[in-house]
């Protein structure tokens, strides 16, 4: 392709996990402005990725029996891999994972307390795959990915996974229990200092009952657990808060019958959501998601997507779109000003050095060693995000999956540089292009002609390109300058 708009890849970096070629060229042709309204109003493009699975000219999965995402966990993992490489939706992917880490959920715990079969399809299954025609979370993540928060934050008080998660099945009015009434002010709203240790215990009291019925015998493969409102189990007397409640100010959640008790928690849901603090919180986590986490947004900038947040009632999508437009995400000094997921640096990377006859089973083992197991992450406040994911073996982990995947690839790569080296610079210049690292140092760059020229004089024969491209495109993946995006 002869021109590469900068600005693009940025914005299929962040909104997206990176392009392959074809992909980029056809997004060049929407425009800048056309990209982001496809990708935002991505329910208009066929979500039909799941359908490639095991076809040709797609990354390949491997499983040791029938591939089945829906009850086997490894197999789960594979097909996240394979729709974030795949997808034409790829930000309804990005914020599933954005999701993901914000709702962090283990499979570990859920599988734990129920069965391996019931925590991969409370974790992933589609309501098509599960005998009761649920959800698994990621399922909701990605239906509600840009929808309305107040929406998204309902569904995750009743997701299965997350009542096992946050013990919300032992929740009674004998004990409440007080762990997802802590997570939904502390980490899924408002945030630490806009709530007090009473509050705490009266959301405990407020979801009560928010528990879970099993249907079907525990060994009954056809079985499944269900959310499901006990109204014997809630606690019906009235709670008080330090923040208001309602849009009137009060801050008491009045005394209701068990059998409508089910609405405290809707009206505390309604509670969070408007505060004011909650929409600042969410802005300033998407600004670092697709702007920068290393530069810090200004208050006008959080205060005028906050608004958007509030006018448009909640909407994401709102919010997300007015970000992609603003003059701090086309501002070249955030390129690069965000280190890269695990998960982003695999998918990434696969999208352009090539993926025939690799299969992401191959990135399972390599995430974990990164830091990021998908469906596994370390506790209820996600992985810690930017310079945190690069410990010394995690940064190995990274440089030995790049190996992995250039010697997978070599053939592909030897093919791709022929006629591109007639000087070592112009071999180099075609990866770099083609791989879009953040810019080298000049130091770093002559590192790079001095691995190409090392031992060699210097021809640009197939032979020569056949034995030196792998290898650059190796070093220049294994990069600290790739692992930025």
């Amino acid at each position: 392709m002869a021109f590469r708009d900068p600005l693009i890849e940025h914005l299929l970096r962040r909104a997206g996990f990176g392009a392959t070629a074809a992909e980029l060229e056809r997004y060049q042709g929407l425009g800048f402005s056309g990209t982001i309204d496809e990708l935002i109003n991505f329910t208009g493009v066929a979500d039909d990725v799941d359908s490639k699975i095991g076809t040709p000219g797609y990354v390949a999965t491997t499983s040791t029996g029938p591939f089945s995402p829906s009850t086997v966990i490894n197999d789960a993992r594979q097909r996240w891999l394979f729709r974030m490489t795949h997808s034409r939706r790829p930000l309804q992917e990005k914020m599933a994972l954005f999701w993901h880490n914000h709702f962090a959920t283990a499979y570990s715990k859920v599988s734990g307390n129920t069965t391996a079969i019931d925590g991969v399809r409370m974790m992933a299954a589609k309501p098509s795959e599960h005998p009761g025609g649920i959800a698994g979370q990621l399922e909701t993540f990605r239906e509600l990915a840009l929808g309305n928060f107040r929406d998204l934050l309902v569904a995750v008080a009743k997701d299965p996974a997350m009542v096992v998660w946050l013990d919300g099945n032992t929740n009674v009015k004998q004990k409440p229990q007080e762990n997802f009434a802590r997570e939904i002010m502390e980490l899924f709203t408002m945030g630490v200092g806009f709530y007090t240790e009473p509050d705490v215990y009266a959301g405990a009291r407020v979801f009560t009952g928010w528990n879970l019925e099993r249907v079907g015998r525990t060994d009954d493969p056809n079985g499944y657990f269900r959310f499901n409102y006990v109204a014997n189990n809630h606690e019906t007397t009235a709670k008080e808060f330090s923040f208001p409640i309602y849009p009137d100010g009060s801050k008491t959640i009045p005394a209701r019958a068990a059998s409508a008790g089910m609405q405290d928690g809707l009206d505390l849901i309604d509670a969070l959501v408007r505060h004011p603090e909650t929409g600042k919180r969410i802005v300033r986590k998407l600004y670092a998601f697709f702007v920068s986490e290393i530069a810090v947004p200004n208050e006008q900038i959080v205060a005028w997507l906050s608004q958007i947040f509030q006018q448009s009632n909640y909407n994401i999508g709102a919010v997300v779109r007015a970000l992609l437009f603003t003059r701090e995400f086309s501002e070249p000094s955030n390129r690069f000003s965000r280190y890269s997921w695990p998960a982003e640096f695999v998918v990434r990377a696969m999208k352009e050095v090539g993926f025939a006859g690799f299969s992401v089973n191959n990135a399972i083992s390599p995430l974990v060693n990164m830091g990021q197991q998908l469906f596994e992450p370390p506790d209820v406040s996600g992985w810690d995000l930017g310079k945190s994911w690069f410990s010394t073996g995690a940064t190995l982990a990274r440089m030995n999956f790049s190996a992995v995947l250039t010697q997978n690839q070599k053939f592909n790569i030897s093919s791709s540089a022929k006629g591109k080296g007639p000087t070592p610079e112009a071999l180099l210049s075609f990866y770099l292009d083609q791989l879009t690292p953040a810019d080298f140092s000049r130091a770093a760059y002559d590192d790079l002609l001095a691995y190409l020229t090392a031992g060699v004089t210097w021809n640009g024969s197939d032979a020569q390109l056949a034995t030196k491209a792998p290898g650059l495109v190796h070093v220049i993946v294994g990069s600290s300058e790739y692992q930025l995006v």
